[in-house]
């Protein structure tokens, strides 16, 4: 556990009432609209939208988005009351269930024979009954998009890949054209764990013992299949602590890295041409230091450069290098995802944020 969880384990139970209270007033008096962003990606800041009432269906920490076949938005946070909330469009609240996922925190979409599916990443980080955080392995839930579990993947030393004390905190799943799919261990040993669509073990690489260190991932928190070159498949694996994106092969050979200097991304989420990525802290500019309550969105074209940071610095390319980025503003706190509708509408899920729910931003 890195040492920013550790003080967000320790601190987030004490502030949790008076900064709820903070928040929802805030968030109810929300009528600036600011627009943030750059070039032809700025958006309007809508913190009104999907907010609910607490009393009745609370979040935590709100920490992926998916869209579903039929449009409904469904987020996935680590409060068991409600592990899943189904929103329309508008905002307003379709369903909610789980309560089996305390550490909830990745979700994707896999369709299947014309079927919506879902994974649901369980990444072992957990609330207790005690009023205090604790850690734990986690799991991979293979589901219908109304809970009922198809499958399930346990602590990969069940089948000889890892030694038993070897942690397994699970952050993400990536599924390919064909079925399989990619898990992240990421707050785990960070490898990325090819299975087949049965579930069945197939590869597994990253981690951080590769004799040459592009191999390597550093907190290997999302993962993603890139289809945006149809004849050149790849796979995106965030490396968080590097503040860098890695391209692999289908079956893990090592392409290429995307340097984004000063950027804790999360996972690449890629729409069109573009990849969009909530990143989840900043550093300073006075001590060059990553700091709480930090955050923005990061948006890359097909060339994977860097074309926008709503709520960050404008980006700025010297003799081809990205140079560090910045918050700009306090729009977000610690962006942890973000969903993109068939508008270009995006929907900002946020981390350690003071139990708020997603924060929309309008394409202008």
């Amino acid at each position: 556990m890195n040492q920013t969880r550790r003080t967000f384990l320790k601190n987030s139970t004490a502030l949790a009432a008076s900064s709820l209270a903070i928040n929802l007033i805030g968030y109810a008096r929300n009528t600036d609209r600011e627009i943030i962003g750059h070039g032809d990606y700025r958006y309007r800041v809508n913190k009104e939208w999907g907010v609910l009432d607490p009393a009745k269906t609370p979040v935590f920490n709100c920490h992926e988005m998916v869209k579903d076949s039929k449009g409904r938005l469904i987020m996935i946070n680590d409060e068991v009351k409600n592990n899943i909330l189904v929103y329309d469009k508008s905002g307003k609240l379709l369903d909610s269930w789980g309560t089996r996922y305390p550490g909830g925190h990745g979700l994707t979409l896999a369709p299947e024979g014309g079927e919506d599916a879902l994974f649901i990443t369980d990444c072992g980080y957990f609330f207790g009954r005690d009023n205090k955080w604790h850690a734990q392995s986690g799991g991979i839930f293979k589901t219908t998009v109304d809970g009922s579990l198809i499958f399930s993947i346990g602590h990969p030393s069940t089948i000889g890949i890892y030694k038993p004390e070897q942690k397994f905190m699970p952050t993400e799943v990536a599924v390919a054209p064909n079925g399989d799919f990619y898990v992240a261990d990421g707050y785990g040993s960070d490898y990325i764990i090819q299975y087949n669509h049965q579930g069945q073990y197939i590869r597994h690489f990253g981690g951080h013992a590769n004799t040459n260190p592009d191999h390597n991932l550093n907190n290997a928190h999302g993962v993603a299949v890139d289809l945006r070159q149809p004849n050149n498949p790849k796979l995106i694996c965030t490396s968080r602590e590097d503040n860098a994106f890695k391209f692999f092969t289908l079956d893990g050979k090592y392409l290429e890295t995307v340097q984004l200097p000063g950027a804790y991304v999360c996972r690449p989420v890629i729409n069109g041409d573009n990849i969009f990525a909530g990143v989840c802290w900043s550093k300073s500019k006075e001590t060059g230091k990553r700091f709480d309550n930090s955050g923005f969105v990061t948006i890359l074209d097909k060339n994977n450069k860097v074309v926008s940071n709503p709520g960050g610095t404008q980006p700025e390319y010297k003799n081809g290098q990205l140079q560090q980025l910045f918050q700009d503003g306090n729009t977000f706190y610690h962006g942890h995802d973000v969903c993109v509708d068939e508008d270009h509408n995006l929907y900002v899920c946020q981390w350690n944020a003071n139990r708020t729910y997603p924060v929309k931003l309008e394409r202008v």
